[in-house]
């Protein structure tokens, strides 16, 4: 039996991957479970699950000590021996570490957070070598991939990602510039947090997993397409270099990339998700991304293109600018305009070590505010 840290498990992520063991109780055992801040849904949780370890990030005056606090409870969390798969639900930047941490023990880290990769994708796949940990996603797109490639690794030649297209897929230019929030938060086919439900409608999403793709799979950017494809059936395209494509469907639901990063690369069976059935999926259409309307696509890309510090800043700039529309400071089209203009102003320096990193993060939060300000 496995033992599962589970960090953030009050979201969205977090509380997924709770009902997947619910269905899964003789294979894997909860040990750790920590939150940013919701300590009435973690206090719950705990009471279920009866985990060895309880962290509570950002803590309210109610805790009175009784579980381990601060930034620090993440990284505890994903070190622990008893812990055999960490899986990263944790959103925001403030994942990098316990990823680090998790891999360099040896630990298999199911990524769920973006913001690893992003920021830091060289450092993240040297920890993996060097401690000898596992780096396995659990974005449905990511999945999808692994799952097509797994034995097929020899020949891979192209990858290409779907998108949903979000709410604005069909609305024209000015209209997007003045979304509102509660427009911005209407996602077509998946329930998430109001931070990715945000990244989702302005593509910025799909730019984040164009970079982790680049790293997880060790493609070029050139080599790394995106489509928008409505329905969500389709989860990824691969193409190998005699010309053959291989695809993963499935219903969108994110319990099943969940079960598969923790038995990768065996499955368990499993009930909880609903069966596939092309008769009831209907047409399946593509449309390409409107690079023009969806900036931060445009602009999250080409960060990744430039390497170094330039993903970390459009990571931070991004969050800044995400946080003032959800806040009703900024109108939804000043988030790819912070995010260009902060970018413009980066000065790229190699991403050599997590203190440089820090550093740009810590420049970027900090022009962003001055720019929406």
């Amino acid at each position: 039996m496995r033992g599962i840290a589970i960090l953030g498990s009050t979201g969205s992520i977090g509380t997924s991957t709770l009902e997947v063991l619910r269905r899964q109780r003789d294979h894997f055992r909860v040990v750790a479970l920590t939150a940013s801040r919701n300590q009435a849904l973690l206090e719950k949780q705990a009471a279920e699950w009866h985990p060895a370890f309880v962290g509570l990030v950002n803590p309210g005056a109610s805790t009175n000590g009784t579980y381990a606090q601060g930034a620090r409870c993440l990284t505890e969390a994903a070190t622990r021996p008893d812990v055999d798969i960490v899986v990263n639900a944790v959103v925001g930047s403030a994942g990098l570490d316990a990823t680090l941490a998790a891999l360099r023990a040896g630990k298999r880290v199911a990524l769920a957070n973006k913001e690893t990769l992003v920021m830091g994708g060289e450092l993240v796949t040297r920890a993996a070598r060097e401690g000898g940990g596992e780096l396995i996603p659990v974005d449905s797109e990511h999945s999808a991939v692994l799952q097509c490639t797994s034995g097929r690794e020899v020949g891979l030649r192209r990858l290409i990602l779907t998108a949903s297209g979000g709410p604005f897929r069909e609305w024209e230019p000015a209209r997007v510039e003045r979304a509102s929030v509660e427009a911005a938060l209407q996602h077509p086919t998946w329930r998430m947090g109001n931070k990715v439900t945000v990244d989702s409608a302005t593509l910025a999403n799909k730019a984040l997993e164009v970079i982790e793709a680049h790293h997880l799979f060790g493609l070029p950017y050139d080599a790394i397409d995106v489509v928008v494809h409505p329905q969500s059936i389709i989860h990824a395209f691969t193409e190998f270099c005699d010309g053959s494509v291989i695809a993963q469907l499935g219903f969108p639901n994110m319990e099943l990339p969940i079960l598969y990063a923790l038995t990768h690369p065996g499955r368990l069976p499993d009930s909880g998700t609903r069966r596939f059935d092309p008769l009831t999926a209907g047409p399946l259409t593509f449309e390409p991304v409107r690079q023009d309307v969806f900036r931060a696509f445009r602009a999250g890309v080409q960060a990744g293109r430039s390497g170094g510090t330039a993903p970390a800043v459009f990571n931070a700039a991004n969050e800044v600018a995400v946080a003032g529309f959800l806040a009703g400071r900024i109108t939804f089209g000043r988030i790819a305009d912070a995010i260009e203009r902060v970018l413009g102003d980066h000065r790229l320096e190699p991403a050599s070590d997590l203190e440089t990193l820090i550093a740009a993060d810590r420049w970027a939060r900090q022009r962003a505010t001055e720019v929406l300000s």
